[in-house]
């Protein structure tokens, strides 16, 4: 044993060093609070966790979580002298390293980008969930900053956690009492910390940081407990090992300079003789990266023509049908699962469905870790609160996942008395914002269920629309609904302008069309139920033969449908925008429709008025 701490004491020594001469040569990065929590590094990647140097993508191995992202350094030192990865450190931060300021998956070692604090534990406990559903004996290690628990999210977690019972899942925070700009809210009071923990059902055990006996007992504890999560609340100092340094205010993202500083840094913290570094065992040939097994057969619709079917409906009976076609599909909910009738797929498949209670954060951030687990998620809640998880949504998408699907209900003025609390009207700006993201919105149950189904078998971010109202079934059961592809549902050679629609609007939009067919005026209607990628094609054709187009969305004008159709077609033809623009409130969906201008009256209003 004592040989052991021995070399693991050598080995935090070189990822202390490693640390201060990477982000030297880099002229940026976070020592400081890579030195922190070097000790604890040491344990985990040379004594605790399981895994293959050659296999990052192992299902038997144990996964890490860096949440505290800026320390990303130490995660490259520690894999390095693991042998799990061999570039040269000193590229740390360059255009052409795979060793960023803050991990990204462009290293197959790291399962969810962080950096965005107070995230992390979120997507471990996703990942500990999965590997709970699989049956897997491998465990979830967390490494969090202590500034980053003054986070809600990181609560929305803890809570999450503790309530599944989830004793696969053991956090560390790193109690270094040091933020970006001053002390840590609880500074080196780890008893105060640990009570918080146990106060949110975790068993929460104080360590020194810099005891590596201490250490190795409380991972031990971690490993023993069964039937709730674990947190080790380690005290320990920033910029330990160096004299001018540690516990130190001031030197957060300051590298040392080259010369005369950096030379007596290393110099205290002193070299190491050869030591004898545990090597795991190689297994052989690396496992793939995990991602959704492929799956046959399809979502088969059986609706009839006209029959009164709101869009959020059939995306719960798809999630029931895809539930049987693949077992990876997992369903997250924020409490409203009989809104947005994800208490179908409850129901037909109770062990691959999470309540995530009202936490949006924490279930985006389960979505993720899930994802990166290989599963096919699908969380779900009304789009305007998917607005508050915003930030865990962009870092699922840096993350680089599979496969994540978002399914916001309850969209627009349509919905009606609720009032404009409960009306997404920001979420398609939102989700078009969201680089490489897919955005769907159907306008009724055969495009719902067939684009729910397109969904699981996309890639990376996608973002589902759905509707409260009840809306006549449109297309026959046997539709085809490709991504960026659209439907063309009114057309003559005699057209004088396009009405583009997408969701409740295209009813209004045929409305409209019937109405100004009596007048003598035809118009084409087009369902945009892709509005992300979107069909340019298909516009710029219909702007080139009928001349103008009208957008209607029940949607802020800023991002929406409008937007996105103004860009596919880039000036080449006139474009009029039906949008929501002022602040709605209470009413009936046909009032509110009417007063937004986005009814039939408002596209026949429009259309006449750009004819002169």
């Amino acid at each position: 044993m004592l040989a052991e701490i021995k070399t693991l004491e050598g080995l935090a020594r070189r990822l202390r060093r490693h640390s201060l001469l990477m982000t030297s040569e880099a002229a940026s990065g976070h020592p400081t609070t890579c030195m922190s929590c070097a000790d604890l590094m040491a344990a985990l990647f040379f004594r605790e966790m399981k895994f293959d140097p050659s296999d990052p993508y192992s299902p038997e191995a144990d996964a890490f979580v860096l949440s505290k992202g800026h320390a990303a350094p130490i995660l490259w030192a520690a894999l390095h002298e693991a042998g799990a990865i061999r570039e040269d450190l000193l590229t740390l931060r360059r255009i052409t390293s795979t060793l960023e300021g803050h991990p990204t998956p462009r290293s197959p070692w790291v399962r969810v980008a962080t950096g965005s604090l107070g995230q992390g534990l979120s997507a471990g406990v996703g990942m500990a969930i999965a590997r709970r559903m699989d049956k897997r004996t491998s465990r979830v290690y967390v490494l969090l900053g202590d500034g980053e628990t003054a986070e809600g999210a990181v609560w929305e977690a803890a809570q999450h956690a503790s309530h599944l019972g989830l004793d696969n899942l053991c956090a560390i925070v790193d109690l270094n009492a040091l933020g970006q700009s001053g002390p840590t809210m609880l500074k080196h009071d780890a008893e105060t910390m640990a009570a918080r923990w146990r106060a949110f059902g975790w068993e929460a055990k104080s360590i020194d940081g810099h005891h590596l006996p201490a250490i190795l007992d409380g991972l031990d504890v971690a490993r023993r407990t069964s039937g709730r999560p674990t947190v080790l609340i380690a005290k320990t100092q920033k910029g330990r090992g160096v004299s001018f340094l540690e516990g130190q205010e001031g030197w957060h993202g300051k590298p040392l300079k080259k010369g005369p500083e950096l030379e007596k840094a290393l110099a205290e913290l002193g070299t190491n003789g050869p030591l004898d570094v545990p090597r795991r065992e190689e297994r052989g040939s690396p496992s793939p990266r995990p991602a959704p097994r492929p799956f046959d057969g399809h979502v088969q619709p059986a609706y009839k023509l006209g029959q009164e079917v709101a869009t959020r409906e059939a995306y719960g009976s798809a999630l029931v049908a895809l539930g049987k076609l693949s077992a990876d599909v997992v369903v997250l909910d924020a409490e409203v699962k009989n809104s947005t009738f994800t208490e179908k797929f409850k129901n037909a498949h109770p062990d691959r469905f999470v309540e995530c209670f009202i936490a949006e954060q924490q279930m985006v951030g389960a979505a993720l870790g899930l994802a990166a687990e290989g599963k096919i998620p699908f969380a779900s809640s009304f789009a305007c609160f998917l607005s508050r998880a915003f930030d865990f949504i962009r870092m699922a998408a840096y993350s680089q996942p599979p496969v994540l699907v978002l399914c916001g209900s309850h969209v627009g003025v349509s919905i009606g008395e609720d009032g404009p609390s409960q009306m997404g009207l920001e979420d398609i700006a939102m989700f078009r914002a969201v680089i490489g993201s897919t955005v769907l919105y159907p306008c009724d149950a055969v495009s719902a269920e067939r684009l729910t189904e397109q969904a699981a078998r996309a890639k990376g971010i996608v973002y589902l629309r759905t509707s409260r109202p009840k809306t006549p079934v449109l297309y026959e059961n046997g539709e085809e609904f490709p991504i960026g592809g659209s439907k063309v549902l009114r057309r003559s050679a005699s057209d004088s302008a396009t009405i583009v629609a997408a969701g409740v609007t295209v009813y209004e939009a045929l409305a409209a069309a019937d109405r100004l067919k009596g007048e003598g005026i035809a118009v084409r209607v087009i369902d945009a139920y892709s509005v992300k990628p979107i069909d340019a094609a298909t516009f710029r054709t219909a702007a080139r033969e009928t001349g103008r187009i009208i957008t209607v969305e029940d949607h802020a004008s800023e991002g929406g449908l409008g937007e996105a159709v103004a860009q596919a077609l880039a000036g080449t033809a006139p474009l009029t925008s039906l949008a929501v623009r002022e602040l709605p409130r209470s009413g009936s969906p046909k009032e509110l429709m009417a007063a937004h201008g986005i009814d039939a009256d408002a596209i026949v209003g429009a259309l006449k008025a750009t004819r002169g």
